[in-house]
């Protein structure tokens, strides 16, 4: 099966309150965005590799795809407002393609494994959409919208934290974009939901990713995966 790793990189990064965006923020001699793409770009089950990123820093990224010699690069596409049209932006680009395989993944979760791929891939010859998740350990309390009441507590085993990257067949996310995009109640954070809100009948697989697989989001969490990174997987 032909596959992609589309890596989203549009995000402003603002919730880390630093002034660079964090994709391009230093860690371990490189930035978050060049540990991502060089997973993707050593796996020998990825045929190629796109990058989505705001336009302001498309140069900027054109910059380390020569630096880096990737390439398994093939395009850079432009970003939009939202999560969702940074996904879009890729879905559409390989619109002539119906069955190739696409990952999804957060530039922000710099420490995906080769296993982490290589366990998503196997699963899409089983299933239409994978997502990457871990069992949470914590309690999870549903509360009011307010947030100060609790109204119910989750059964942890059936709960997950979902992680990136995230796969589907290009038919299978453009479909589910599709009719998302006629729901003018529509919202979404990840592709995944799209697909499991909009294409019901389509089964997503889970596929046990690494609690080192982080995404970072707040500065603090830099810290964490420079020590992490200093650490080999056990």
């Amino acid at each position: 099966m032909e596959t992609v790793a589309v890596i989203l990189a549009a995000g402003s990064g603002s919730r880390t309150g630093l002034s660079t965006p964090k994709q391009f923020l230093p860690l371990g001699g490189k930035t978050v965005l060049e540990h991502s793409v060089q997973t993707f770009c050593n796996h020998t089950g990825i045929d190629q590799v796109v990058i989505v990123t705001a336009t302001e820093f498309i140069d900027r990224v054109q910059s380390l795809v020569r630096t880096n010699n990737w390439s398994k690069v093939t395009a850079i596409l432009p970003g939009g407002k939202e999560r969702f049209d940074s996904s879009l932006s890729a879905v559409h680009h390989f619109r002539e393609k119906p069955d190739l395989v696409m990952l999804f993944h957060d530039a922000a979760r710099p420490l995906v494994t080769e296993q982490i791929i290589t366990d998503t891939l196997k699963a899409m010859e089983s299933y239409d959409a994978v997502d990457v998740a871990i069992p949470t350990v914590d309690t999870i309390v549903q509360c009011d919208a307010a947030g100060t009441v609790m109204e119910s507590i989750q059964e942890r085993r059936l709960l997950w934290r979902m992680q990136t990257p995230q796969a589907f067949r290009q038919k299978t996310i453009q479909e589910a974009y599709r009719i998302a995009l006629q729901d003018p109640g529509f919202t979404a954070t990840d592709d995944c939901g799209t697909v499991l809100r909009y294409l019901p009948g389509v089964k997503v697989g889970i596929v046990r990713g690494s609690e080192r697989n982080i995404k970072l989001t707040w500065a603090d969490d830099l810290s964490l995966l420079e020590f992490l990174l200093s650490r080999p997987e056990q």
